[in-house]
């Protein structure tokens, strides 16, 4: 059986010593527990022992637990996978970041939704395919600052940061290039001053990878297995 608390401090302590290797507070990063394919009750424990956010990969299966987890309103609720149009209602109905904004059509779609719905401002994150994977969603590194233009005429939507999934390898070390090509491309969208943009997330770094976003500036840690086990 896996020991749900032992595997989060022993990730609270890789994340520690990563942070002090790069020279930064382990306070400033926050992690998302990915809790796809993990009943309310695995995850229950977690609840009050330092996790940021329950991260959720599909719109459906976090609706249900959203309504059967009676700690629901203890910890937040992040959606961290490919969003459909159709499923953008639905998920604004739970979700206080969306990690995974990929397109214009659905940062427009977003901004509607949330307008019928009476939603001030709706926390999104840009997903950028830094490795350039044909498998992977998100806008290229160069069509970022396009999108972000795009978003001046979403007043419901804030983009408070850029994510990236980086491809999987065996050596951690690999994906390196890929975190740092996010953080400066984060930094340089910063210095041009978008109006709508606010550079206050940097989500990158999964189970696999997680210590080595860290040291290079992430601060919001996507991580599933590593806590819960393969599923």
């Amino acid at each position: 059986m896996v020991d749900v608390m032992a595997n989060w401090r022993a990730v609270q302590d890789r994340i520690a010593r990563a942070a002090q290797r790069s020279g930064r507070s382990p306070e400033s990063i926050e992690v998302v527990a990915v809790t796809k394919g993990v009943p309310v009750e695995g995850i229950a424990p977690l609840i009050k022992s330092g996790i940021a956010a329950i991260g959720e990969n599909r719109v459906q299966e976090a609706l249900a637990k959203y309504t059967a987890a009676e700690w629901r309103d203890e910890v937040e609720w992040h959606f961290i996978g490919h969003l459909q149009t159709n499923k953008v209602k639905q998920c604004l109905q739970i979700a206080s970041l969306i990690h995974s904004v990929d397109s214009i059509r659905l940062l427009r779609e977003i901004n509607r939704r949330a307008e019928v719905l009476g939603l001030d401002r709706v926390r999104v994150l840009l997903q950028v395919n830094v490795s350039g994977e044909s498998t992977k969603f998100g806008f290229s590194p160069s069509t970022v600052p396009k999108a972000l233009e795009e978003a001046v005429s979403c007043p419901r939507v804030a983009v408070q940061g850029l994510m990236t999934i980086a491809p999987y390898e065996e050596n951690p070390e690999r994906t390196r290039p890929v975190f740092r090509k996010l953080r400066l491309l984060g930094e340089k969208l910063e210095q041009q001053g978008f109006p709508s943009f606010e550079m206050k997330y940097l989500s990158m770094g999964m189970s696999n990878d997680f210590e080595i976003a860290v040291e290079e500036g992430a601060n919001l840690l996507r991580i599933g297995s590593a806590i819960f086990g393969q599923r």
